[in-house]
């Protein structure tokens, strides 16, 4: 086993294991970052890019997203700095647009001061976080459920879709999961 190392997180040395992600580093010094896509039972995925830091080392600096950089010795982690909070701000009005009527994606809006949207709403059901998909794979290893289409057009599928009548129908452990609670409610789920 390594031993810890120090980084600094928002002007504070934090003591992390080396296994442990930035987010994971920063939550337990009671650092806040929001997330949609992270669950502790899953591998870090990266998707909803609500957890982005910004990193500097030196006079270089760039965003990243905290669930998928492993915490380093020496690393200087910013996670409420101008870049990050207009980063997280963006992203924020696109999922307003794409769920006007999801309560997480609005407390998370309220809690980082996004009020309105500049993007058009689509009123999607899914903001493609991936928590089902993951979940299905890497804890129920079934694969059930997968990511179908590209860009614009990507959602979730039954795959294959007689999966569905074979396994899905005595389990549903995945819609627990859903960060903006329409999964239960959005049965018109793709199939392939």
């Amino acid at each position: 086993m390594a031993d810890n190392i120090t980084l600094t997180i928002d002007g504070h040395p934090v003591s992390a294991d080396p296994s442990q992600t930035v987010l994971d580093a920063a939550r337990s010094a009671g650092v806040a970052i929001p997330t949609l896509c992270h669950h502790k039972d899953l591998l870090p995925y990266g998707g909803c890019r609500l957890c982005l830091v910004e990193l500097r080392q030196g006079k270089r600096s760039q965003l990243v997203a905290s669930c998928g950089y492993y915490a380093k010795a020496g690393l200087e982690v910013h996670t409420r700095s101008p870049r990050v909070l207009r980063a997280r701000k963006l992203v924020l009005e696109v999922l307003l647009a794409l769920m006007p009527y999801s309560e997480e994606i609005r407390r998370l809006a309220h809690e980082n001061e996004v009020t309105e949207t500049r993007y058009q709403r689509t009123m999607h059901y899914c903001v493609l976080c991936g928590l089902c998909v993951r979940y299905c794979d890497e804890v129920k290893h079934t694969n059930c459920i997968g990511f179908v289409g590209r860009g614009v057009e990507r959602n979730v599928a039954w795959v294959p879709p007689d999966r569905y009548d074979q396994t899905c129908r005595t389990c549903f452990e995945c819609m627990s999961l859903c960060p903006t609670g329409v999964f239960p409610s959005n049965f018109g789920l793709a199939e392939v």
